[in-house]
């Protein structure tokens, strides 16, 4: 290197270093620097979205004419299939929605999220939106700006609470990008992901949202295109039309709450299925196929430029039309059903996708169905559905994620007008008064519970760093051989009831971990005959230490392992014990409970 790059090379590690050293400076950096990433991986998602969209609508009619108009029949499957492998080699954490996973990284492990998960999330929620699965684009794009966040934040060794600060940065502007919302997106990054609108770093967020929104507003929007969405200008009629427009947030609350458990059932539902887990998204794939090829208005995120069941170029989706009185009532109310069944297919069965998009489809076509029935009986006295839709799609998403603020300032910065602030207001604040009362948890924090984390709580404080993993191990957890032949191992998993043990070789010491897993992929591939554990089992598994805390665990190694086996710091191979799921969702259920 000669040296005038080496005097330039000195320059910017000397420009760098009093940047550091300079927090405000070098948070203000960072937060840009996130709301860019932010907002440049919302157009390559769009981007992606639309191109992957083209290739298999206006593609597959014209690769597969042998099968007419059916063709749309196999498009999800193809699509559920390749998210499925997506998932099943590259991250598992790309499966869902995505906040949910942000939610846990942010109250459980530090702000941390791998940096692989932001490509691998944007090709599979891409294929899944892309091949007519009925998601959203939005929970993506949350989920991928919140680990671009994460990962500026771990390169450059940053401690937790500026890792979750730029967590939050990149969410917020990944809702700031797709919306064109960045007031939105920081209200949801803090009501939704954080729980807390109280945060020290409150203006990196705002920074980090205003700079994805500068990104959007270049590649994404337009003067003649502000939003996503078509919006026609309503207003109330009178005064009195306050009470219908309550009656509608009480008929939006438990119709959210009868989504949320369809949802989990659809999930349940597939969970029990004996086949292999990546090949369930494409069976998911096949019965949305069927749906979209009756009503084709399902496919996708419902709203925008796409290309329909024919392969032709569409300016606008079911949801649009709705808020412009486009649908009949006998479509509104088929695509209202016919959404939810959809989206609790696609993901229940393993897709990749959000739920944000699929609650407003859903909200507008109840608020019209609604508004559609007032007003044939009162037409001097109401507005039209239009105006119902609309306040229906904001409240419906509130009562399911819980969002109530984020709803009202969203639907301010899509119209960009007070004139249904009120009736919009009393409905979301009744939707999400009915939907609490029935149930605390939204749709992404009931994800969660189910894991055993109950994230309102852990709001208020985490007993995690408070438990080591010495108090709650399982000392005699039971261990097999390396020579333990196959059938074996399969008598001793049916009898004891365990999925997975410990490894051990001739001396005594931990060789590695087996599972159900393991054990299944084996049979898979063929005969098992002569085989022993040492052939399938997994070798340098991810351990702990007794002296460690079970927040420590968990932000090292992550939630998704069913067993850990804990060693000697000392001496790794000797086995202590194992840490099992069970120990940590009993131990952290026992301290929230004694602090009540």
């Amino acid at each position: 290197m000669d040296r005038q790059s080496t005097g330039k090379a000195d320059l910017l590690i000397e420009l760098f270093n009093r940047v550091r050293s300079n927090e405000l400076v070098f948070g203000v950096a960072l937060s840009v620097l996130v709301g860019v990433i932010a907002g440049f991986g919302a157009v390559v998602f769009w981007q992606a979205i639309k191109w992957l969209n083209w290739l298999f609508f206006y593609g597959g009619s014209r690769a597969l004419p042998f099968l007419g108009d059916y063709y749309v029949i196999v498009l999800p499957a193809v699509g559920g299939l390749l998210v499925g492998l997506i998932i099943r080699y590259l991250a598992s954490e790309v499966k869902g929605e995505g906040p949910p996973e942000v939610m846990e990284a942010y109250a459980l492990r530090a702000g941390r999220i791998r940096w692989q998960v932001t490509p691998v999330k944007i090709l599979a929620s891409a294929l899944s939106i892309g091949s007519g699965g009925s998601v959203g684009r939005e929970g993506p794009i949350v989920h991928i700006g919140a680990s671009a966040g994460s990962s500026i934040g771990q390169l450059f060794h940053l401690n937790e609470e500026w890792v979750k600060t730029l967590l939050l940065c990149g969410a917020a502007g990944g809702i700031s990008a797709t919306f064109n919302a960045p007031l939105a997106g920081i209200i949801f990054a803090l009501e939704v992901v954080a729980g807390n609108f109280i945060n020290p770093r409150f203006g990196y967020i705002v920074i980090s949202s205003v700079s994805a929104n500068i990104i959007a507003k270049i590649f994404l929007f337009s003067e003649a295109h502000p939003t996503s969405f078509s919006l026609p200008e309503y207003s109330i009629v009178n005064y009195a039309e306050l009470v219908p427009y309550a009656l509608l947030g009480v008929l939006v609350g438990g119709c959210g709450i009868l989504f949320v458990r369809f949802f989990y059932r659809t999930e349940n539902f597939f969970n029990r299925l004996q086949i292999p887990t990546w090949l369930k998204p494409a069976i998911g794939g096949l019965a949305v196929g069927i749906i979209g090829f009756f009503f084709p208005e399902i496919f996708g995120v419902g709203y925008g430029m796409h290309f329909d069941a024919s392969g032709s170029l569409i300016p606008f989706g079911a949801l649009d039309q709705a808020l412009t009185e486009d649908l009949a009532l006998s479509t509104l109310t088929a695509l209202l059903f016919l959404k939810i069944l959809a989206t609790s297919i696609t993901l229940g069965s393993g897709g990749s996708g959000g739920v944000f998009a699929p609650s407003l489809f859903i909200g507008a076509m109840l608020g019209g169905i609604f508004g559609y029935g007032l007003h044939a009986l009162l037409p001097d006295m109401t507005a039209s559905y239009g105006a119902y839709a609309l306040v229906g799609m904001g409240a419906f998403f509130a009562v399911v994620v819980r969002g109530p603020i984020t709803a009202i300032i969203i639907l301010f910065e899509l119209t960009m007008r007070y004139t249904l602030i009120l009736p919009l207001m009393i409905s979301v604040v009744v939707a999400t008064i009915l939907g609490r009362m029935f149930t605390p948890e939204s749709i992404y924090s009931e994800r969660l519970l189910k894991k055993g984390i109950n994230i309102r709580e852990i709001v208020q404080g985490n007993p995690m760093k408070e438990i080591s993993v010495s108090q709650i191990m399982s000392r005699n957890f039971p261990t097999v051989d390396l020579n333990m032949p196959i059938d074996e191992l399969s008598d001793k998993l049916k009898k004891s009831g365990h999925h997975g043990f410990p490894v051990l070789d001739e001396n005594g010491n931990l060789a590695g971990v087996v599972t159900v897993t393991d054990l299944v992929s084996a049979m898979q591939r063929g005969s098992t005959e002569n085989m022993t554990v040492a052939d399938i089992a997994t070798r340098n598994p991810k351990v702990a230490y007794p002296d460690q805390t079970l927040h420590d665990v968990m932000v090292i190694i992550g939630s998704d392992v069913g067993r850990i086996p804990v060693v000697e710091r000392g001496n790794p191979q000797k086995l202590l014990g194992v840490l099992r799921r069970h120990n940590i969702v009993s131990a952290y259920t026992r301290a929230m409970t004694s602090r009540k």
